[in-house]
């Protein structure tokens, strides 16, 4: 069990690199695996979820070559999958258990996925049962949980209107759906990130996008762009435009981060508490945006009311945005938080867990969470609960607390951030 000791912070300074995208990483290489040709995709992500996405796809049979951050990876087609000689284990990754999930439903084959401990609860059903629409014939146990035994079929196109806000659903379904004769659409609940999308047309496939509606038709041939360039994380940059929010006196720039719409709720909550956060260096490359950061301490910070329809493209930063809201004037109300209870953990619990040990006044009412600030905090030792952005989230309020903190088991930021202490050392002043 790692852990590790923080102090309260003077001030933050300086420049921050932030790891490539998670999330794009992921896509990157289920889609040019697909594809024919070969792509170099630079700035890839060697985190723990990644990597297993990559072996996932070389006991497919694909080939690649992964120099630090360069991967290259030789698609080998729509139909260029083959049976692998055992289980599929996706280590904690829901990101490739339930992308990957669509991609098998169509293929001519049958094979088991299953993930750790952690992964095994959490559910599939969301997944399921729109590809079961289409045709898929998945088993699994429970009929809710890995492992799960999928033998492939033949698929038919699907109008699916999405009973939650999920980009995986979404993307599961949308992979799927270059297997289903005809044009399969999906009709998204709330808009949520549609990096799937931007990427699956960077690779020439027949896809359109109409406000909430979005439309693929079936293919024979991907074709590849020849090279992705993957933007910072979002998601990891905000645990630092967090800590420059929160410590005073503090600047930092944060280079090349991936600012696509879908992602920006954190941002753009965070503005509207009055942070001081600038685009700079605006630019588009691989069919995504992106931009340089400028975060500057500003007081005093308000409290606001985040709506359900909000949660969707601040999903990943809620547990960070919960530390920022104990240093609000007021009251920050989060509505609909319900989708945080299925992650690695129940991360609002982890988060109120740990923020009540350290004084913030923090009440979970179900999906919803009510935090009446500012509130100072104090030093605490806390437990991550083996989640990462929880671990990360605590790590921050650790930083504007009095005294010092513990975190436990970091050990589970490999999932996401490898050198998140590493990175925050740089920038804190002594």
């Amino acid at each position: 069990m790692q852990k590790i000791e923080i102090e309260k912070a003077k001030i933050l300074r300086g420049v921050v690199f932030i790891p490539s995208d998670k999330s794009i990483s992921h896509r990157a290489v289920m889609i040019s695996a697909l594809a024919e040709g070969r792509t170099c995709i630079k700035n890839f992500l060697r985190s723990q979820d990644c990597l297993w996405t990559l072996k996932a796809f070389k006991d497919l049979g694909i080939k690649y070559s992964l120099e630090d951050s360069m991967l290259e990876v030789e698609g080998g087609g729509i139909y260029g999958l083959r049976q692998p000689a055992d289980k599929i284990f996706v280590g904690n990754s829901g990101t490739t258990i339930r992308l990957i999930l669509g991609i098998l439903a169509g293929q001519n084959f049958k094979l088991t996925l299953e993930g750790d401990d952690s992964l095994n609860k959490r559910p599939m059903k969301r997944i399921i049962e729109p590809l079961r629409e289409m045709g898929a014939q998945i088993q699994a146990k429970e009929d809710d949980f890995p492992p799960l035994v999928v033998q492939g079929a033949s698929l038919k196109p699907v109008l699916y209107h999405q009973k939650i806000a999920s980009a995986q659903v979404k993307s599961s379904i949308l992979l799927a759906g270059l297997y289903a004769k005809g044009t399969t659409k999906v009709y998204e609940k709330l808009k949520t990130r549609d990096h799937t999308e931007r990427m699956l047309k960077l690779f020439s496939a027949d896809i359109q996008i109409r406000g909430l509606e979005i439309s693929i038709s079936s293919s024979h041939k991907l074709i590849s762009p020849s090279e992705i360039d993957i933007p910072s994380d979002f998601s990891s940059a905000a645990f630092f435009i967090a800590a420059a929010t929160l410590v005073p006196g503090s600047q930092i720039i944060i280079k090349n981060v991936g600012v696509n719409p879908t992602r920006l709720g954190f941002l753009n909550s965070l503005v509207t508490m009055g942070a001081q956060v600038k685009k700079v260096n605006e630019r588009q490359l691989s069919n995504e945006p992106r931009a340089d950061l400028v975060i500057e301490f500003r007081r005093p910070l308000k409290g606001i009311n985040i709506d359900e329809k909000d949660i969707p493209s601040m999903i990943d930063e809620l547990p960070i945005m919960m530390v920022v809201a104990t240093q609000a004037e007021g009251e920050t109300f989060i509505k609909g938080a319900g989708e945080l209870r299925v992650k690695e953990t129940d991360r609002i619990n982890s988060m109120v867990l740990g923020l009540r040990k350290m004084g913030a006044d923090i009440r979970p009412q179900e999906d919803d969470i009510l935090i009446k600030g500012p509130t100072p905090l104090k030093s605490a030792t806390l437990d991550s609960v083996g989640d990462h952005r929880t671990a990360m989230s605590l790590s921050i309020a650790a930083l504007i607390a009095k005294g010092k903190s513990v975190i436990r088991n970091t050990e589970c930021i490999q999932t996401s951030f490898p050198d998140f202490y590493a990175t925050l050392k740089k920038v804190l002043l002594k």
